[in-house]
């Protein structure tokens, strides 16, 4: 007697039921669902790499621009009312003006250019501000010198971690001195400083000046020596400051000092004791005459004094303070 059998299904197929919907035609999905699958996926499924330069640009292309008496009564209304809706129209028509700036400074900058882009917008809308509507001058070409001086100082301040440039005449020289150089280059001429200076108006050492300054780079005081050394550069910086050390050992040595005077003082005569208050230890010493006249001895005889108390009170030192001949030494020398 056989048992009949329910045939398995194929390897590979764990529910024929399931194969067969698998299978079967799908339906055309919406363009909502569409949508959002391919948002699931985002960047890291995306064939092309996400640009916020050029998704920038797509945006602000939305924005219409202004005709000539537009613009005059959107500044008209800026100004005499302080209307903000205004102010946005206009700078947000003029987005496309300083991108176009922006890439005239880039070569310069050479970096990321939405950075540049930013400044001249802020600069955009100082011109907003500033904009005289009653005067006969296109605003886009009144904007175009604030966007181009925000962007200038940008790049003068970010060119370096040190600024290489903090007046106006340095930030022009900045910008034309590279030019220039090349221009001359281009004529045939050799572009030492005389020349430049007598191109760009400005003197021979402004000009030396800005060319070390653009063609040294910042190093870090902190970095290492080498790769593999722990020794950073400024272990090896000498400088002409005193050293906390140094600072300590002499005010000690002041006070020592201080304190043997005074010591010294007691061994003294009292002729002996007023010719150091008023000749030796006095910050306006009186003459050798003065002196003389009132002890009645003459002008040798009290040189003759004070010279002896000097001779003593520097062998009293010696004796007293065992360092003192190489402070002495030292004071010299200073």
């Amino acid at each position: 007697m056989s048992v009949a059998t329910k045939a398995k299904p194929p390897s590979g197929i764990a529910n024929p039921d399931a194969a067969v919907k698998k299978n079967a035609p799908k339906k055309p999905a919406a363009a909502g669902s569409k949508a959002k699958a391919a948002g699931s996926g985002g960047a890291e499924n995306a064939l092309v790499k996400f640009d916020p330069l050029q998704l920038y640009l797509t945006e602000i292309s939305n924005y219409k621009l202004l005709t000539r008496e537009e613009e005059r009564e959107l500044a008209i209304r800026v100004r005499e009312d302080e209307d903000k809706e205004a102010a946005y129209m206009l700078v947000t028509a003029n987005l496309r003006l300083v991108v176009k700036i922006a890439l005239e400074f880039q070569r310069v900058w050479m970096q990321n250019l939405l950075d540049l882009i930013q400044e001249g917008n802020i600069g955009l809308m100082q011109a907003v501000k500033k904009f005289d509507p009653y005067k006969n001058v296109k605003f886009s070409y009144y904007a175009s010198f604030w966007i181009k001086a925000y962007i200038l100082k940008f790049i003068m301040d970010n060119w370096r971690l040190v600024k290489i440039g903090t007046t106006q005449g340095q930030r022009k020289l900045f910008f034309k001195l590279k030019k220039e150089k090349q221009k001359l280059i281009d004529q045939g001429f050799d572009p030492k400083p005389k020349l430049l200076s007598e191109r760009l108006g400005v003197s021979e050492r402004e000009i030396v000046e800005m060319d070390q300054r653009l063609d040294a780079w910042d190093v870090s005081l902190d970095a290492p020596l080498k790769d593999d050394s722990d020794t950073e550069r400024i272990e090896f910086l000498s400088t002409a400051a005193e050293s906390a050390e140094d600072q300590m050992a002499k005010k000690e040595m002041e006070g020592l000092l201080h304190a043997k005077v005074a010591e010294f003082r007691k061994r003294m005569t009292p002729r002996e004791l007023e010719i150091f208050d008023l000749r030796i230890f006095s910050d306006s010493p009186v003459t050798l005459q003065e002196i003389g006249d009132r002890y009645g001895i003459s002008r040798e005889r009290v040189r003759q004094v004070e010279k002896n108390i000097i001779k003593k009170m520097k062998e009293f030192f010696k004796r007293e303070i065992p360092d003192f001949e190489a402070y002495s030494d030292e004071e010299g020398s200073d």
